[in-house]
């Protein structure tokens, strides 16, 4: 009697420890949320260095964006953007210098979104306006006013590499370089018909990188 009472005894606790271990199986399954997305959003500023034509260049950017589960921006980004050509107006008896703004559609994925540093490709989709103006701004006689048949229309692609550093959920910097294409331009003098040319610069990021983060584990195979 004593092995059939044993025998018995081994049954009941096997199928018991069995219930439990399916329950807690079930109950894991059901936290187990692998679609939620990680958004954020964020104001960037930035300031480059560069050239066209062989002249040096200088860039002040605004950046306005989504951050879709910290692997893709989408947004607005707009660009101020000045160049020392120095070139002479023949008609005027001066010298001039490269201005322009220009914005639009910025998109860029994120790689190795997870560490401290990441590895992203901006690009800038857009247009704007271009032209020149007297690069002697100290003149105490300079008091001309800057009308529509002084600047052209101009559309820019640009794109880049950057690093990104996650200093915190809230800040992050930025280093990277681009190369702007743009569409002819056609203002005298015409020394400069592209303003096309590669930049090198610094950013800032503010803002909230992960918004409703994923606090769920992922369910273990």
């Amino acid at each position: 009697m004593k092995p059939l009472k044993m025998s018995l005894l081994l049954l009941v606790l096997g199928a018991t420890f069995s219930s439990f271990g399916q329950d807690g199986t079930d109950e894991y399954l059901e936290f187990n949320d692998r679609n939620n997305v990680v958004h954020g959003v964020y104001l960037g500023l930035d300031l480059g260095a560069g050239e066209i034509d062989g002249e040096p260049s200088f860039t002040g950017g605004l950046k306005v964006a989504y951050v879709a589960n910290q692997q893709f921006e989408v947004g607005f980004a707009a660009t101020f953007l000045y160049s020392e050509q120095d070139v002479f107006n023949n008609s005027l008896s001066r010298n001039e210098d490269l201005i322009g703004a220009y914005g639009g559609l910025h998109l860029e994925p994120i790689f190795f979104s997870k560490k401290l540093v990441n590895l992203s490709f901006p690009l800038l989709v857009g247009a704007g306006g271009v032209g020149y103006i007297e690069n002697n701004f100290h003149d105490e006689d300079y008091e001309e006013e800057l009308t529509e048949d002084d600047f052209d229309v101009v559309f820019v692609a640009e794109p880049g590499i950057s690093s990104l550093f996650n200093v915190s959920r809230y800040l992050q910097l930025e280093a990277g370089v681009k190369y702007r294409f743009s569409s002819r331009i056609e203002l005298p003098p015409t020394r400069t018909t592209r303003i096309n040319g590669f930049s090198a610069g610094l950013g800032i990021k503010v803002g909230i990188f992960n918004m409703g983060r994923n606090r769920y584990k992922k369910n273990i195979q």
